[in-house]
């Protein structure tokens, strides 16, 4: 070989070096998988994901419960929020609560039956089930009832981002899928 190729074939060497090492180096830091159930095991993501206000964005859930305070035995709370694009502060999308009450306040004005199997009713921006008989036992209330609701700001028939039905049915979709994961948690399913 000539020397006066020597300092390229070096160069061009080192520079083949360096790309097949960065090819092959893991990128920074690698991100844990995305949970699959949210709101205290209630819901799967691909159900927390149905009710969109049509900015889209990765989906999270902040849960919060207290146990035995106040008025609540079993008071449970999940704020499910969507990633900006143009910002690090999630916006919220619903609020799923699951408390115990002693009350059964029955359906809402204009709204319709959650469906076969559930007790409860929808509306576009809220939605209700009673878990079946037995469950406010095994999760240590004294209270007749427990209840599983589903409130969505986001489906409000004013703001029109889905249409009444499709609203309804993914109000019910969450708020059902909750209700049975619930009930299969604490082994009391009807």
């Amino acid at each position: 070989m000539d020397k006066k190729w020597l300092p390229l074939t070096v160069v061009l060497g080192v520079a083949g070096v360096a790309v097949v090492t960065a090819s092959l180096w893991p990128d920074g830091e690698e991100k844990p998988p995305l949970p699959q159930s949210l709101c205290h095991g209630a819901l799967s993501r691909e159900t927390a994901e149905l009710i969109d206000d049509g900015k889209g964005g990765e989906v999270s859930a902040e849960e919060s419960e207290r146990k035995g305070k106040g008025d609540y035995a079993v008071f449970k709370a999940c704020h499910v929020l969507r990633a900006n694009p143009d910002s690090n502060y999630p916006r919220g999308i619903f609020n799923l609560i699951i408390e115990d009450t002693r009350n059964d306040s029955g359906p809402r004005k204009d709204s319709v039956p959650l469906g076969p199997g559930f007790t409860g009713w929808v509306l576009p921006e809220e939605a209700r089930a009673t878990l079946p008989a037995g469950c406010a036992a095994r999760m240590g209330s004294t209270a007749p009832y427990i209840t599983v609701t589903l409130i969505t700001p986001s489906q409000a028939e004013e703001k029109g981002l889905v249409d009444r039905d499709t609203a309804l049915r993914n109000s019910a979709a969450v708020v059902r899928e909750a209700a049975a994961n619930l009930a299969k948690q604490y082994d009391c399913e009807a």
